[in-house]
């Protein structure tokens, strides 16, 4: 497969034009605190196994991605230790007991270099791969994302990860706001509830793709291990 060739990968609203040559993977926050059991987010009342059941084929397309040579870039959401980056309105948001930057299950809640924080360890980065420490929910935000994809000439995105509705939704939309062409396959991304894993999904094909295209891993990986 030469990595110039459009390949059509079948999805909604209509088949995605996938250009490997351009395309990065761009997988959102498979953090250990947001999907492993005894994290923050299972701290808070929510049901990990949502999340978890997007680890299985988010390491195939990770390996099928590899395998091919393809730009595979991760996300962590996180702050800065002495939180001089995070603003107080998330900080109290939810009026929790526990915030951002206090002891939770993993080392400090959401703060950069904690256990907690880091990348589960079915889908930890390779040393050649990105990782973008972003201080808010979408990818694009006080971050150097742009320009990574910009220095490998990036037009393209496949998006996975979590949570649909929020970082996964936050970053694709302001990526089609700079232009870049998003594909999520449906299997790869989750929501700790399913009534906004399917609006969250809905949202970004609707009228015609308004954000982007809605797909399944399988039809991404036969289509990038044709070759």
């Amino acid at each position: 497969m030469s990595l110039a060739t459009a390949i059509e990968v079948p999805a909604q609203p209509y088949p995605f034009e996938l250009r490997t040559a351009h395309c990065a993977l761009l997988i959102i926050d498979m953090q250990r605190d947001f999907l492993e059991p005894g994290g923050f987010g299972e701290m808070l009342g929510n049901d990990v196994s949502q999340l978890r059941r997007t680890i299985a084929p988010n390491r195939a397309l990770l390996a099928a991605w590899r395998k091919a040579g393809l730009l595979a870039i991760h996300t962590r959401e996180g702050h800065r230790p002495d939180l001089s980056d995070l603003p107080q309105s998330k900080k109290v948001r939810g009026r929790s007991q526990t915030c951002i930057g206090d002891a939770g299950p993993m080392g400090r809640i959401l703060i950069r270099g904690e256990p907690g924080q880091d990348i589960i360890p079915e889908l930890y980065p390779l040393a050649n791969e990105p990782v973008i420490d972003k201080p808010g929910k979408g990818a694009f935000y006080a971050t150097d994302l742009q320009l990574i994809l910009q220095q490998h000439g990036i037009t393209q995105l496949v998006v996975t990860g979590v949570t649909t509705e929020v970082c996964v939704n936050s970053t694709v939309r302001e990526a089609n706001d700079r232009g870049y062409e998003c594909l999520v396959p449906e299997d790869c991304v989750g929501s700790y509830f399913p009534q906004f894993q399917t609006m969250g999904l809905q949202m970004i094909q609707a009228q015609g793709g308004i954000f982007g295209w809605v797909g399944h891993s399988s039809h991404l990986i036969g289509a990038i291990s044709a070759g």
